[in-house]
């Protein structure tokens, strides 16, 4: 059954509102487009084509969509965005890893690609909204979790503002992904049971991370070194590793008494991971570079935060640049996304420093 949230989207139902639908192939964004047919809107189907190398699923991915969007009898269109997703995204993805930070594309694709380039496509070709698949809610230009908690997907949506929401659907926010799969079932979509996409925004499955740094990264031998400085192992390359990782490193035998160590920071310039047990990974505090307030302004009062998608929501005070948060926290990494929420209301976030 259909939540009742999609009601938001029904009352221009018998007027020309153009919609352009961002279809990547998979489940979401194909019912997305479907309910919005079905509520009246007239709504074409747009591929970004963003990455087109062996490895990646791009291909398979634009014939999925094309297929569904025959099925839905909706006009589709192929948008080419490689070039800039290179330089806006990729490139810069490389920089932040030779940095020794922890960046997050999904958030600058949204941001650089979804919500910059493909919304700019959008107005200029004369449709009224752009919409997508993601698990998330908008009310007049303000961001809201979706009901689905564990697919909620308002972190990776941070950095965009007020007027790119005020333009923008989400017809699936109000779904659960079961519920989702269930209507593409029903209405015979064939991507009804497709896998969910995972790894680096638009590139698909089959890189890992460290597959795809090494694209562009050669491996570099590096001391492992504990909180006292002393060397006590060895591993391929700073960039290779992420805070709060676990493996892909050695330690030399009876070096260290503690049975799990965990990388706790790392220090680019001397290609060297500092790691320690489990607790020396909590921080209660940490900076942001800059905020960005999706509606311009920093909300009052007590903050939630989380520094990762699906990550938990912790209780905050923030302070200028400074967030102190009521528990400590794993894995906080400098280049990160720290997100800040009231309630069920997105308000934005920084980059962790």
């Amino acid at each position: 059954m259909i939540s009742n949230s999609l009601l938001e989207y029904t009352d221009m139902r018998n007027k020309k509102i153009r919609v352009a639908v961002g279809m990547s192939g998979g489940v979401d964004s194909s019912v997305a487009a479907g309910l919005l047919k079905e509520q009246g809107y007239e709504v074409t189907g747009v591929f970004l084509e963003c990455w087109k190398e062996p490895g990646c699923r791009a291909e398979g991915d634009r014939k999925d969509a094309l297929k569904v969007a025959l099925k839905l009898k909706i006009p589709f269109k192929v948008v080419d965005f490689r070039r800039e997703y290179r330089r806006k995204v990729i490139d810069w993805f490389y920089e932040e890893f030779r940095k020794g930070r922890t960046p997050n594309p999904d958030v600058k694709c949204n941001k650089e690609v979804k919500f910059g380039l493909f919304l700019d496509w959008v107005k200029k070709n004369g449709f009224d909204y752009m919409a997508t698949g993601h698990y998330a809610r908008v009310e007049d230009g303000r961001l809201f979790r979706g009901v689905d908690e564990r697919k909620d997907q308002t972190y990776f949506l941070a950095m965009v503002n007020k007027d790119q929401l005020r333009r923008v659907m989400f017809p699936i926010g109000g779904l659960i992904k079961d519920e989702v799969r269930q209507e593409a079932k029903k209405r015979g979509i064939h991507v009804w049971d497709k896998r969910d996409s995972t790894g680096i925004c638009f590139i698909g499955h089959d890189y890992s991370f460290e597959n795809f740094l090494k694209r562009r990264i050669k491996e570099h031998e590096g001391e492992v070194v504990d909180l006292k400085g002393e060397v006590i192992g060895k591993h391929k390359g700073y960039e290779f590793y992420t805070i709060g990782q676990r493996h892909g490193f050695t330690v030399h035998p009876r070096s260290t008494k503690v049975k799990a160590l965990y990388v706790v920071k790392k220090d680019a310039k001397a290609n060297r991971l500092v790691v320690g047990g489990k607790k020396d990974l909590g921080r209660r505090e940490f900076k942001v570079e800059d905020w960005h307030w999706i509606g311009g302004k920093r909300p009052k009062g007590r903050l939630l935060c989380r520094i990762r998608h699906q990550a938990r929501l912790i209780g905050c005070e923030v302070k200028g640049k400074i967030v102190r948060l009521d528990q400590a926290e794993q894995g906080v990494a400098e280049g990160q996304i720290g997100v800040v929420y009231k309630g069920k209301e997105c308000f934005g976030g920084g980059v962790i420093s």
